[in-house]
């Protein structure tokens, strides 16, 4: 039947995204450890799965800079950096801050008649950002992480109305929280290095105020640097 190919097409695709996720989320868990090596068989066998949309959900997370392909000893979880991770920072901070202020700037353009539909993306924005924030001050790092994505992907999302500058953004922040899980599961403690800025941030954007949110995003940037600064120095060589 001429669907039949089709139909198995998007079976296949959607099996690919499923076990994407699922990897991604063992890699954000800091279950599978930064140089962790695996092949498509292992993961093929570990899911039950044939091996074609086990190799296209690979492919797509080195796509998103999560793994490294070896063509003769198949992936390895990607190991970022220090260097790598402040170059995140920087790059979310340049696009945040131009983000913010155009958003603001439409906004204000758009009243006294300003979309009701971006009333009820706010609200459910800040629902993820109170659980984030609770997560952030019990410590609960497995929860906060995945409402900390939802989070700053559904705010990219609207304030840039643009899904690349968008899809970047979320890339960035999946990435910085791939660097940054091993590194807090060895602290002693994560009181005051988890950002609990969630709600402040949606409510200066829900009340337009641009600057407020900027300086939001440069203090919790400027947190993340200098967290960065104090994992280096660990690891500089004395004497």
């Amino acid at each position: 039947m001429p669907g039949t190919s089709a139909n198995s097409a998007v079976t296949r695709s959607t099996l690919s995204r499923q076990i994407a996720d699922a990897l991604r989320d063992e890699v954000l868990a800091g279950r599978l450890r930064p140089g962790q090596e695996f092949t498509v068989k292992q993961i093929a066998e570990q899911y039950g799965v044939s091996a074609t949309p086990v190799r296209e959900a690979l492919v797509d997370l080195c796509a998103q800079g999560l793994l490294d392909s070896d063509q003769h000893r198949g992936f390895r979880v990607h190991r970022f950096s220090v260097a790598d991770f402040r170059e995140m920072v920087e790059a979310r901070a340049l696009v945040a801050d131009g983000i913010l202020r155009g958003h603001a700037a439409r906004d204000r353009a758009a009243r006294p008649e300003p979309d009701p539909g971006i009333g009820v993306v706010l609200v459910s924005i800040r629902r993820r950002g109170e659980a984030a924030v609770r997560a952030a001050r019990a410590g609960d790092l497995d929860v906060l992480i995945g409402y900390d994505i939802r989070y700053w992907h559904e705010l990219g999302r609207l304030v840039a109305r643009n899904g690349h500058i968008a899809g970047f953004l979320h890339r960035l922040r999946v990435q910085s929280w791939a660097f940054s899980v091993p590194h807090l599961r060895a602290e002693h403690t994560l009181q005051g290095l988890l950002w609990a800025g969630h709600v402040d941030l949606i409510d200066a954007v829900t009340r337009g105020d641009a600057e407020a949110a900027a300086d939001i995003v440069r203090t919790h940037d400027a947190h993340a640097l200098a967290w960065a600064d104090r994992l280096e120095a660990r690891t500089r060589p004395t004497g």
